[in-house]
């Protein structure tokens, strides 16, 4: 059953030369008896009740409840013959090590009846011999009522606590997996668009340095300031200083598609009054990406981005004229629609994807309104 066995059970409120005087005690009561046949038939009965006694700590399964069986007869031999019925107390601590609750109450149920029904016997047998002991009698039912019960407690507690232990080591592994994979997502999504307009203006520089020198220098400016404002990002980003604000991200929507020479329509304004703050970054990352897969991937010649006035939800639909979404982009590593649904699922938000009859594609993401309470609670 166990593969930590002792012979004298440890237990925290029972001294282990308490145990040793009842392993001893037995023989004390044996050889009061003057009968030499007695004699060798208590002290087999003793080494036979020590020896099953480790059997059953050693067994595995079914044999188990032979050996507590075997154990709570001779319980019952030593009782009736001798008056000894303190070894009931080693079957009733082995009994509240077992770990299946069935088990548990069945044995617990058949010693209790044994040990009463022995010592009740005992009483109409030789009533002297268990008059002058009554009170020990007493305090050995007590014990053997109390002690499967502690014991069975006290080994689910330890349980409870080792699964617990176990679940707050695996809350911790999954804890440090998931910020990594949301430091990957935002160093993704922040140095994504910036390399990406960065790219976008150096096309542009490379078209205009010979024909508008003057436009290229501002260009060249701007991949500059660009490149410093995602260092800058990035430092902030992996310290876990920085909210991205609805405001601040249209200012760098705006230059992103004006590098890329696709015309903007803004309908509504990129303010929510009340708005948490963690709401509002994951709102201002998804609208990062959306723009971002919107100039990759669209070939859109003009961007809609509506910020939709609702007390129920805060929702932002970034739609274009381009080719539209192909069949089966959704699932396709990469497009940042996989990270989208990831920090919308965070904050109960949902992302809806839509072709446009006029060609296009028509991204809208969403956070209901009421996680303003919960995060303020």
């Amino acid at each position: 059953m166990n593969s930590w066995y002792n012979l004298l059970p440890r237990n925290p409120w029972l001294s282990v030369y308490i145990w040793v005087i009842f392993c001893v005690l037995p023989f004390f009561f044996i050889f009061r008896t003057s009968e030499p046949i007695n004699i060798a038939i208590g002290i087999l009965m003793v080494f036979l009740f020590l020896l099953c006694y480790r059997f059953s700590f050693k067994s595995q399964s079914g044999l188990v409840y032979m050996w507590l069986s075997f154990e709570m007869a001779i319980n019952v031999g030593l009782t009736l013959l001798f008056g000894y019925v303190y070894l009931a107390l080693f079957t009733a601590f082995f009994i509240g090590n077992i770990r299946r609750p069935v088990g548990f109450f069945i044995m617990y149920g058949i010693h209790i009846a044994l040990t009463i029904g022995a010592i009740v016997a005992g009483f109409f047998i030789e009533i002297n011999l268990f008059l002058p002991q009554v009170h020990f009698l007493i305090l050995t039912l007590i014990g053997v009522v109390l002690l499967p019960f502690n014991l069975y407690n006290h080994n689910k507690q330890e349980k409870l606590e080792g699964q617990l232990v176990y679940a707050q080591e695996r809350i911790s592994e999954l804890t440090i997996v998931a910020e990594r994979q949301r430091i990957a997502r935002d160093l993704h999504d922040t140095l994504g668009q910036k390399l990406s307009l960065i790219g976008l203006k150096s096309d542009l520089v490379g078209k205009l340095i010979t024909r508008d020198p003057e436009r290229a220098a501002k260009e060249l400016q701007d991949i500059r300031q660009t490149a410093s404002v995602a260092l800058n990002e990035v430092r902030e980003l992996v310290s876990n200083m920085r909210t991205v604000r609805l405001t601040e991200e249209m200012s760098r929507v705006e230059q992103v598609l004006r590098a890329a020479e696709i015309n903007l329509t803004v309908d509504g304004h990129p303010v929510y009054h009340d708005i948490p703050p963690i709401i509002e970054n994951v709102l201002s990352m998804c609208l990062k990406e959306a723009v971002t897969n919107l100039v990759k991937h669209s070939f859109a010649t003009c961007c809609t981005i509506t910020f939709h006035p609702s007390s129920e939800v805060y929702a932002i639909t970034v739609s274009d004229d381009g080719i539209g979404l192909l069949e089966g982009a959704d699932a396709l590593p990469g497009n940042g629609l996989s990270g989208m649904r990831e920090r919308l699922d965070f904050v109960n938000g949902t992302l809806q994807i839509q072709q446009l009859a006029s060609g296009g594609t028509a991204l809208t993401f969403e956070v209901p309104s009421i996680l303003k309470h919960i995060v303020k609670e």
